[in-house]
């Protein structure tokens, strides 16, 4: 496999994981296998736009689908997927704290600045 194959796997994947509905359905299936019909209500949106951001995580690789009767039933494909979102939790959570702290440090300096 090349390089550029890896390379456009990782953007498809980054890409498909850069979506805040796309993040609530695969915190639904952390749990397990569930049907459209149980996403649809989660998530809060129509049933066409759900199928379209499934179908965006079906073309990453990221979860996998399957028909049983008239029911069409989605999982995580590999779980390692919450481990990386994990990760990319722990980063932000940082980064907030980060401009938390240079707000509270610029704060502290403009009061000095008003009393002096």
């Amino acid at each position: 496999m090349s390089g550029d194959a890896v390379g456009e796997t990782k953007v498809k994947i980054l890409k498909a994981l850069a979506d805040p509905t796309r993040l609530q359905i695969l915190e639904h299936l952390k749990d397990g296998e569930r049907c459209v019909c149980e996403l649809i209500p989660a998530v809060g949106k129509a049933q066409s736009t759900t199928s379209k951001h499934l179908d965006i995580l079906y073309d990453a690789g990221i979860v996998d689908r399957r028909v049983e009767g008239r029911r069409t039933l989605y999982r995580v494909k590999n779980p390692k997927v919450f481990e990386v979102l994990k990760l990319i939790e722990s980063i932000a959570l940082e980064e907030l704290m980060r401009v938390a702290r240079a707000l509270e440090e610029m704060k502290k300096l403009t009061e000095q600045a008003t009393t002096s």
